[in-house]
């Protein structure tokens, strides 16, 4: 009996050993599971998307529901992120950043739910159907990227209630419609990029958007004057749209380094303020209908000014001297304008110095070369050809041949 007894106390101290040893050691595994409406949610997405589409090394197939979102490691659940909560309350989804593998879908409207969510991109795939108005549900947003997908639709109002986006992006997409006149609420946007859709209209007031360095709305069918922009941008694009009238705007952009304004129908002339903006590094205003090129000395006046493109526009009159001063000018395009006289010889002196670039095909120039478009032909990329100039046809320069003299008599006689 007493043997008996000796083993029931020694099995019940073994279990209270195992026990204690357990419970003492559980508190350093358990970890916040994550929150079961943000897991219905990841997997509704999953779900909303062709399974042809999920290559075996994107991330969506690393999407094992067996396993906990938020508590996954390795190759599990990749693309998401989540938040690590100091109590006992379950982990949310803060982030997903998916693979740009081609995925074939659409945007469920239970992305909503993600309440917690401050990054959303999905670029690169082929997101169909429209974007959900359940977004605006998604108030700690602070980047929202879907650009290049199949979306459709128009921009929804639902994103201009996203106050904390500082970064939006919707381009290559195929959103008609017009922009939102309310978006300039979105005062904590730095970028904001609506291009290569479809968008039509005018451009809204976009002045209050006062801390936006990039607006990028090219290659849509936006139509009308140019408006003013956010005094802190450095990169605006507005080429290939409808856009009609002047560009005098742009010369309040003190902080401007890249302005493309090309495939317009933009008029009148570029001013020098533009030309003289302190830290504008390449001007592009080529394919629009401009005349003239303003006059401006900017020799004790610094500028960053590197590239120019200005070609296929309606300039006419002499070559502009004064581009000799812009010191830091590299590259050049005047093509396919109605230029004529001759290239000014100061034009081979920066040959010689400093540009490596230099278009001016496609105009009525005429005379000789300077002599430094021969001696340094070899190392300048460009093109003097369909002028009325005497060119040397072992010149690369001039390789594709002059116009006919009809040509060059009958623009001489006109322009008299």
């Amino acid at each position: 009996m007493a043997r008996f007894l000796h083993s029931i106390v020694s099995l019940r101290l073994r279990y209270i050993i195992v026990a204690t040893t357990v419970l003492s050691s559980f508190p350093q595994l358990i970890h916040p599971a994550t929150l079961e409406s943000d897991v219905q949610v990841l997997r509704t997405l999953k779900h909303s998307i062709d399974p042809g589409s999920i290559s075996s090394t994107s991330y969506l197939n690393s999407w094992d529901f067996m396993a906990d979102p938020c508590e996954s490691i390795g190759q599990q659940f990749l693309g998401i992120l989540c938040s690590i909560p100091l109590d006992n309350s379950s982990s949310r989804v803060i982030a997903i950043d998916l693979d740009g593998v081609g995925y074939d879908g659409f945007l469920t409207p239970s992305i909503g739910n993600l309440t917690e969510l401050t990054v959303f991109s999905i670029n690169k795939n082929k997101f169909r159907r429209t974007i959900p108005d359940s977004i605006s549900n998604l108030r700690k947003l602070t980047r929202l990227s879907l650009a290049d997908n199949c979306l459709t639709g128009t921009i929804p109002t639902a994103i201009t209630f996203l106050r904390n986006l500082q970064y939006l992006d919707i381009s290559g997409n195929r959103i008609s419609g017009s922009i939102p006149t309310n978006i300039s609420g979105l005062r904590g946007l730095t970028y904001l990029s609506f291009s290569s859709n479809a968008l039509t209209g005018t451009i809204p007031d976009l002045t209050g958007l006062w801390q936006l360095s990039t607006l990028d709305l090219g290659s849509n069918q936006l139509y009308g004057n140019m408006p003013y922009f956010p005094m802190r941008l450095t990169v605006l694009s507005v080429n290939r749209n409808i856009l009609t009238g002047h560009i005098s705007p742009i010369k309040k952009l003190k902080y401007l380094r890249h302005l493309d304004v090309s495939e317009n129908r933009l008029s009148g002339v570029i001013s020098k303020d533009v030309l003289s903006l302190p830290l504008l590094v390449h001007l592009n205003v080529s394919n629009n209908r401009f005349t003239s090129i303003e006059s401006v000395n900017i020799s004790g006046e610094e500028t960053q000014l590197q590239v120019l493109e200005a070609e296929n526009n309606n300039f006419h009159g002499h070559l502009p001297a004064h581009l000799i001063t812009i010191r830091n000018l590299t590259a050049i395009n005047l093509a396919h304008n109605q230029f004529s006289g001759p290239i000014p010889r100061r034009y081979g002196n920066r040959l010689e110095q400093s540009w490596t670039v230099l278009y001016l095909d496609d105009n009525f120039l005429s005379g000789n070369l300077p002599p430094e478009f021969i001696i340094h032909a070899q190392r300048i990329t460009g093109s003097l050809a369909r002028n009325c100039l005497r060119c040397p046809p072992n010149v690369p320069l001039c390789r594709g041949g002059q116009r006919p003299l009809s040509e060059c008599l009958r623009q001489n006689n006109g322009s008299t």
